[in-house]
């Protein structure tokens, strides 16, 4: 009997709690916690990750949705209820949600937080050391380019950061010498500038497509690591990462970008042939590899099929490569993951899997 009252006050004080009492007590009156009670923590609705896709899951057959998938929006009476993590884990249950997906996405975005206060303090001692950054973004079309780009600026100064997406040369460029107008575009004292591809169109896209000649793709390749050999020379740290996706990925991020009309911009007609195209990018970009890398300036690959990996890997890429200031005392790790982040090697076979 003693012991059947002591349950019913612990239920009682429960009761009382969540009908009015202080939200944040979480212990009975003898100070232990309640084994069905978890701290109230500050939550916020998980983003649905760029490369997401509906799955399967492995028992019953249950489809997992994305957040906001039609029809599974959560409602104004949804969020009252994200106020504790059991009530997060019930409402994500109720919903028919993947919380490993939920659970990967609020890991993904505390470390990307955590990675970009350490750029903040990197741009800090870029500016204060009179760095001049280079970081050039290559890779195929839908291969996370831009995203990732995003994910480096998105809390830097913008007065001693730019990112430099050129459009195809005018008439005037064209009678120019080829890098003349990307010498234009090179960082200045104390600065970081992002290429969203770079004068190394005409390394692949330009020959794929047929927008450069034979003659002027080989021409690039003899000129282009003088060029910036020049520019190492001169002090500028040239960072060259190339985006590595899979065929079948490709495709489904162009389907995405069809069905998504916030995104469908972003297909260009060079874009509707890469597909097709496939082979002669490859063959193109391994030429590329074969006759560009350099101990001065190499390679980075980077295995882009998983959106989230790529962009935190290649954040950490870039802090863990300069000695900047304060980087002894970052908070997370800086060493890129090796299964991400790969050196090119001419005994590499196998790049986009």
């Amino acid at each position: 009997m003693a012991a059947e009252g002591e349950a019913t006050g612990k239920s009682k004080n429960r009761k009382d709690r969540r009908a009015g009492g202080d939200a944040g007590v979480v212990a009975d009156n003898d100070g232990d916690l309640l084994a069905d009670e978890l701290e109230a923590i500050p939550t916020a609705i998980p983003r649905q990750g760029d490369g997401y896709r509906q799955r399967q899951n492995g028992s019953g057959g249950q489809i997992a949705y994305a957040i906001d998938a039609a029809g599974h929006a959560l409602t104004g009476e949804d969020l009252t209820r994200i106020n504790t993590r059991k009530g997060l884990l019930t409402l994500l249950k109720n919903k028919a949600v993947d919380l490993e997906e939920v659970r990967r996405t609020l890991l993904y975005e505390q470390e990307l937080r955590a990675l970009q206060v350490e750029l903040v303090r990197f741009q800090r001692w870029v500016q204060a050391e009179g760095q001049r950054i280079a970081i050039l973004v290559e890779g195929r079309d839908a291969a996370g380019k831009g995203g990732t780009i995003r994910r480096f600026t998105e809390h830097l100064n913008p007065r001693a950061m730019r990112v430099v997406a050129l459009p195809k040369p005018s008439d005037e460029e064209k009678g120019q010498w080829y890098f003349q107008r990307y010498i234009r575009q090179l960082p200045n004292k104390g600065e970081i500038v992002f290429f969203d591809r770079s004068w190394y169109n005409r390394a692949v896209v330009e020959p794929v497509m047929g927008f450069c000649s034979k003659k002027d793709h080989q021409r690039f390749l003899q000129q282009v690591t003088e060029f910036e050999h020049m520019l190492y020379e001169d002090g500028v740290t040239i960072i060259r990462f190339w985006f590595s996706i899979s065929k079948e990925e490709q495709a489904k991020r162009f389907d995405a970008r069809r069905q998504n009309p916030l995104k469908q911009w972003k297909l260009s007609p060079v874009d509707e042939k890469a597909q097709e195209l496939w082979d002669s990018y490859t063959r193109y970009k391994e030429e590329m590899f074969s006759k560009t890398h350099s101990a001065f300036s190499p390679w980075i690959i980077v295995q882009a099929n998983d959106k989230q990996a790529a962009r935190l890997e290649s954040l950490r890429h870039v802090l863990n490569l300069l000695p900047y200031k304060g980087k002894d005392e970052a908070q997370i790790r800086l060493a890129p993951d090796p299964n991400v982040i790969t050196r090119f090697h001419r005994k590499m076979v196998e790049l986009d899997f």
